[in-house]
Parts: C-alpha cells; structure tokens; sequence
C-alpha cells in the first residue's frame, strides 16, 4: 500500500500545490453557475441561449489552455532547473499564442456565431421558442467576446505563476472576481440602484468586467513582486525566443491545442446530439454542467497539480521519484473523485430548483447529474493519465489518448443514437459517459510503459 498511498511530508506537498489551485477553479466555475442561476430567474429561453454561446466559448477557452500548456510544460521544468531565462523565453511564446488564438476565435464567432447558435436550436416537447432563444444568444455573444483576450492574458499569467512556485496569488484574483460577477450581475440583470435591467446582456457586462479585474490584479502583482518572481524582470525588454525552445514549444503545444480544439469541439458535438432531443435538453444539459463543472473542479484540479508536481521533478532529474509520486497522485484521484461524486448525487435532486424553469427541465438535469456522479471516478482516472503524460512532454501521445477515443467511439455512437434511434437522453446520455471506461484502460497502459518519463530541459539522469 505504500506503493500508493504517501507519506505526511507528501500530502502536505500535495494540499499546498492543489488547494489554491483548486479554490482558483472553484471559483472560476461559481461565475459561470452565477450566471447560470441569476439568467435562470428570468426564463428557460435567456438561460438556454447563455448555454449555447458557453458551449462556443468553452471551445474557445479550452484551446487557449491548451496553446498555453505546450509552453507550460517548459516553464515547469525551466524552474525545476532553475532556470529563468528560459522562464522568460516560455512567458514570451505564450503571449504570441494567446493574442493569436484570441484574434482567430474571434473573428470566428463575429462572423459564424449566427450560424453556430443555430445547431443547438431543435424543437422538443415543451414548447420553448426558438426564435426568442436565438436572439437571447446572439445578445449575449455580443458582448461576452469583450472577455476574452482578458481571459487569456490572465491564464498567461496565472499559469506561469502555478508553473513557479505561486499558487496562492491567482486564487485571491479568482476571489475579487468572482465576488465583482456576483455584484455586477444583481444589478445589471435585475437592473438594481437605478440600473437598468438588461437581462443576459447585463450578465454578459459583469463577466467582462470581472475578467478585466482579475487580470489586471494578477498581471500588477506579479511584476511588482520581482524579488518573488525574478524571471519576470526585462521578461519584455526583448520579444526574442531561442529557435531550440520555439521548436520545443511548437512540438509540445501544437498537439495540445489541436487535442483542446478537438476534444472541446467534440463536446460541443455532443452536446449538439443531445440537442436533438429538444430544448428543454439543452436547458437541462446546461444547469446539470455547470453543477457537474463545480464539482469536476476537485479531480481537475488535482491533475494539474501533478503536472506541476510531476513536471518540476523531471526537470530536476529525480525521475523515479516523479514515477512514485505520479502513481501516490493517481490513488488519490481516485479516492477524491468517489468523495466527490457522493456529493454531487446527494446534492442532485435540490439544485435544480434554484432556477425558476418547467417542472420537466428540473427533472432532466437530476437525471443527467446523478449519471454524471457515477461516472466521475472515470473521468478522475483519465484526466489523472492525461497530465502524467504530458508533464513528460508526450503530447501527440495525449492528443490520440484524449481526443481520438471522443471522435472514434464516443461521438460516432452518439451520432447513431440519437440520428437513427428515439433513445430518450438519460440512457443516451449514461452510454455515451460510460465508453469513457476505454479512456481509462488506454490510459493505465500508457502510464505504466512510463514512456513520458522523460527530462526535456536538461540531462537524463
């Protein structure tokens, strides 16, 4: 059992590196269910169209992470070294990509967003108006745009602070913004101390600002903090990057934001099969993952903590003891993630009644959130795989891992059934969640060849 369950000194290491980042997560998934709960008491028609263009900007939010993550990884193993030029360099490239991932998904959204909103837009049985939900989306995507080069700058940030060492910092950011959302979204909505009520549009207003504001306190910290964080001094007295480390970032990113593209996208896929189902499914999907992303935040949390944990002891070349702790963070993915989905099933018959939406709706979401509790220990064993494998660097290992079982197993049977059967969602649902079991015995496999054992900053030793 020691083989998998650490020491004191090893848990403490653990809890000091995942609670502030899993606070940060937390919170930053509270916005969204802020959103979701305050456009939920105007109407079942506001809130599906805010949960449309949400499943557009995860797409978009996830490749951000994922273009960032190439570089992320270096800057784990640039510290683990000890080296901060090379710290630099990575902050360097990670400003090229989040500009250019941010003007690319716009221009995308500004001219095709019409066209995306329509894809979700399906007559059920509850009579909800289309028309009026598309138009509650395109409102929204108007202004939710604003945030997001924010969004990506404080990410640059922020990771790159997770990355060294500094955890606590993005976490008090994530909790100013989060407390800015609340505010602003009671008075902008409900049109509160003289405002006037906008609706959606109000709710989209409070997510800027809140974005704005937590960039702005993240980025001034950390370069008024220079003595704590000593790469960023003259980190943009030069924009040059060593052809070596573009080369390593370019090899280690591009398959990272091709799998975030692929596997956000083939969510969205998915979640567009449901939507045949009618409306209310894609009312119900809504509510059931903005709870179940909540909750999700634990495990996913832990993940990136053993990127960093696992990443930092590569770098310095204890690469069996990067082996030993990675298996100790796999156990204890999986323990949190059974605590987790307990609560997240004691908890599934009463959320759904804070939004002010049909009796059938309500139903749905306790349904698709019950399903999605039994499944989570899955998800928190694969997610654990996925970032072993890329705190090695074996990110084209992870695109096939991550993305290649979503679009050849799971979207092509979700496709079928929901095409060609009158499978109702909830077995539909449960089936698709279920072939995430092939995930986690693909990924048991890669993790024990341990091929991603591997030191990319330096000498094997």
């Amino acid at each position: 059992m020691h083989r998998y369950i650490g020491d004191r000194s090893f848990y403490k290491r653990v809890f000091a590196v995942l609670l502030p980042i899993l606070i940060q997560n937390v919170i930053t998934t509270f916005v969204s269910l802020l959103d979701n709960i305050m456009v939920g008491q105007v109407g079942t028609e506001p809130m599906s169209g805010v949960a449309i263009v949400n499943q557009l900007m995860f797409v978009y939010n996830l490749c951000a992470l994922g273009g960032l993550s190439g570089a992320g990884i270096m800057t784990a193993q640039f510290y683990g070294k000890g080296d901060k030029e090379g710290i630099r360099q990575t902050i360097r490239v990670k400003l090229f990509i989040a500009i250019g991932i941010c003007l690319l998904f716009g221009s995308a959204l500004v001219l095709c967003g019409d066209s995306f909103i329509g894809l979700f837009l399906h007559e059920g049985d509850s009579g909800l108006d289309l028309t009026a939900t598309a138009g509650y989306a395109r409102s929204y995507l108007n202004v939710i745009l604003i945030q997001m080069l924010p969004f990506a700058i404080n990410m640059m940030y922020s990771s790159t602070l997770r990355e060294t060492g500094e955890t606590v910092l993005p976490m008090k950011a994530g909790i100013v913004a989060v407390f800015v959302n609340l505010v602003f979204n009671y008075i902008l909505i409900f049109g509160k101390f003289g405002a006037p009520a906008l609706g959606v549009v109000g709710a989209a207003i409070a997510t800027v600002i809140a974005r704005f504001v937590e960039m702005t306190i993240v980025i001034v910290w950390t370069h008024r903090h220079v003595e704590r964080n000593p790469f960023i001094s003259g980190v943009y007295r030069s924009l040059h990057v060593q052809r070596d480390v573009l080369k390593k970032v370019f090899l280690l990113g591009l398959p990272l934001m091709i799998n975030e593209l692929l596997w956000s996208g083939g969510m969205t896929t998915l979640n567009q099969c449901y939507s045949l189902r009618g409306l209310e499914v894609v009312s119900a999907m809504n509510i059931s993952m903005t709870i179940t992303d909540l909750f999700f935040s634990a495990f996913i949390s832990t993940g990136s903590a053993t990127a960093i944990m696992v990443g930092q002891l590569l770098g310095a070349g204890e690469l069996d003891r990067a082996v030993d702790e990675d298996r100790k963070l796999l156990a204890f993915a999986l323990v949190l993630s059974v605590v987790v989905a307990s609560l997240t099933a004691s908890t599934a018959p009463f959320v759904p009644r804070l939004y002010n939406t049909i009796p059938r709706v309500r139903q749905l979401a306790t349904n698709l959130l019950l399903i999605s509790a039994a499944v989570m220990p899955l998800h928190a064993f694969a997610n654990s795989c996925y970032f072993t494998l890329r705190s090695g660097g074996k990110t084209l290992i992870t695109f096939l891992f991550d993305s290649g079982v979503l679009w050849l197993v799971s979207i092509p049977v979700a496709f079928v059934l929901s095409r060609f059967t009158a499978m109702p969602i909830q077995p539909m649902y449960a089936l698709v969640e279920g072939l995430n079991l092939l995930k986690c015995i693909v990924g048991a496999v890669m993790v024990h060849r341990r091929r991603w054992v591997v030191n990319l900053v330096g000498e094997k030793t």
